[in-house]
């Protein structure tokens, strides 16, 4: 049925007339150019044949199909069409597209399963469903399981340009957050906080063994978050919904110890009133964590390496070994060889665990870190206590960047508890510190100091320009972060640009 005509300009200054039938152009000009241009602002128009995103359509309706190639015609993109699901798949192996139109029901495989197979694929394509009004459940389903977006039958080519133009733009996003990860940094990562170059090695280490079954044998200093790194590996890895058992090796009796590990029958010694699992068992489907491995007995240590080597384990007082699946990570804050060259651990033990080393850094060589950690915790203690800390002096901010924190991160939140619970206000000041802390930044406290002291103390000409006064306070934020001028800035209290403006005046020689 033919609903009427209507007249466009065309590229070159022409004039066309089409007829339209049933909402579908069936003209088109002469030259194969567009029956509808597309605006120009549409879509980014900087683009090469190189960098044009690849559309797949994936329709078995010849009808339906030209309509659909119809409205993408002249876009900024190329286009391939298929009629079945083996196709689509087969040019996914060929070249994966930018972004798929799929038709939910095909003729030789449901659409859903060719979205199933797509998402299993390390894949960043856009998938789009095609469907029915009386499918929408179904679309609705496919956007559960993947999809970006669902058109359904009929619709409009303003309504597809639409959906067309938030996918791209989805996916160039994503891609434009990816880079910058890659650039500055992850900030927090599974519970850790920081962006220093030493814990971004840190996560990719996580993130690259996770789904590993191999045992990961992580080292660092009390209080640098050992065990927070083995329950991200846990919840990063397949084994997620599995249990998490933890078991300091230190802080058990020696003479308990094999129980706790590998559990007792009833009457096995005294105290024994029932059977009980140990850890391992336990543990079944997830990760036994070991901490502190270095303190474990000797004995006990080989009955250790025999479980690793055969995945059984036998209870105290027991004669029936049991079969269990676990992933081990271990941790102390020893040198574990040199334990094992003064004999305390065993070579052979130690060689089996050491699969996956990860060492992770003090908290005095994480390149400022400390000033991350400490907003993020002061934030969050001040909530938990229902203070009013909003941040630190510029005078507290320069002495914890200056103190060593032999305890790492746990000290610093055990300080900064102490701080928001004994005291209030809008910032914490150098005198809510311990003394060791505040004073181990000499510059910070004859800061503090100088702003009581008397005009009278200062010579006529010990006063320098302010240009000159904010350009030393700028150098010495941007030196104490690493060079991270964000940083700089949020402990200087201004933005980022405000400082970029600023330096690149004083490189003009601009005051």
């Amino acid at each position: 049925m033919r609903l009427g005509d209507f007249s466009r300009y065309l590229p070159g200054g022409r004039r066309g007339l089409f007829p339209i039938y049933c909402g579908v152009i069936e003209g088109r000009p002469r030259n194969g150019g567009l029956v509808r241009p597309h605006k120009a602002e549409e879509f980014p128009s900087r683009m090469t044949d190189e960098t044009l995103p690849f559309i797949l359509l994936v329709e078995d309706t010849p009808v339906q199909a030209r309509t659909y190639l119809d409205y993408l015609d002249g876009g900024p993109w190329t286009i391939e069409h298929v009629e079945t699901g083996a196709e689509a798949l087969a040019v996914l192996e060929r070249r994966p597209p930018s972004l798929m139109l799929l038709d939910i029901h095909l003729p030789d495989m449901d659409g859903m399963e060719i979205l199933r197979r797509v998402r299993s694929l390390p894949l960043s394509m856009g998938v789009v469903m095609i469907t029915s009004n009386a499918s929408i459940s179904l679309a609705v389903a496919a956007m559960q399981a993947g999809a970006n977006d669902f058109l359904v039958k009929p619709f409009s080519r303003d309504r597809l340009m639409v959906t067309l133009r938030n996918v791209i733009d989805n996916q160039r996003l994503s891609r434009e957050v990816e880079t910058l990860r890659e650039n500055l940094g992850i900030a927090a990562f599974q519970g850790f906080v920081g962006s220093s170059a030493a814990m971004q090695r840190v996560y990719r280490l996580i993130e690259a063994s996770a789904a590993s079954t191999a045992t990961v044998f992580i080292t660092g200093e009390s209080g640098s978050g050992k065990e927070l790194a083995a329950e991200a590996l846990h919840r990063y890895g397949p084994r997620v919904k599995g249990p998490f058992v933890a078991l300091n090796c230190g802080a058990i009796p020696r003479e308990l110890m094999e129980s706790e590990v590998f559990g007792h029958v009833r009457g096995s010694f005294t105290g024994a009133v029932s059977d009980r699992d140990g850890a391992a068992a336990q543990a079944n489907g997830g990760t036994l964590f070991l901490d502190e491995i270095c303190e474990m007995d000797p004995n006990l240590q080989t009955k250790l390496l025999r479980f690793l080597q055969t995945g059984m384990v036998q209870k105290v007082g027991g004669d029936r070994p049991e079969k269990v699946d676990v992933r081990i990570v271990c941790a102390t804050n020893r040198d574990p060889l040199e334990e094992v060259k003064a004999g305390r651990f065993r070579e052979d033990l130690y060689y089996r665990l050491h699969v996956i080393p990860i060492r992770l850094p003090a908290l005095r060589d994480r390149e400022g870190d400390v000033l991350e950690i400490a907003d993020h915790f002061l934030a969050s203690i001040a909530t938990e206590e229902k203070k009013s800390f909003r941040g630190f002096s510029p005078a507290v901010a320069q002495a914890l960047l200056a103190y060593d924190w032999p305890g790492n991160v746990r000290q610093l939140i055990n300080v900064l508890r102490n701080v928001v619970v004994l005291n209030n206000g809008p910032e914490v000041t150098l005198g809510m510190l311990p003394q060791a802390i505040a004073d181990a930044d000499g510059e910070a406290i004859a800061g503090e100091a100088a702003e009581g002291e008397s005009p009278a103390l200062f010579r006529q000409q010990d006063i320098e320009p302010l240009w000159v006064v904010e350009k030393r306070a700028v150098e010495r934020a941007i030196g104490a972060c690493g060079g991270n001028i964000p940083r700089a800035a949020a402990l200087l209290r201004v933005s980022p640009s405000t400082l970029y403006r600023k330096k690149q005046a004083w490189e003009e020689g601009r005051h």
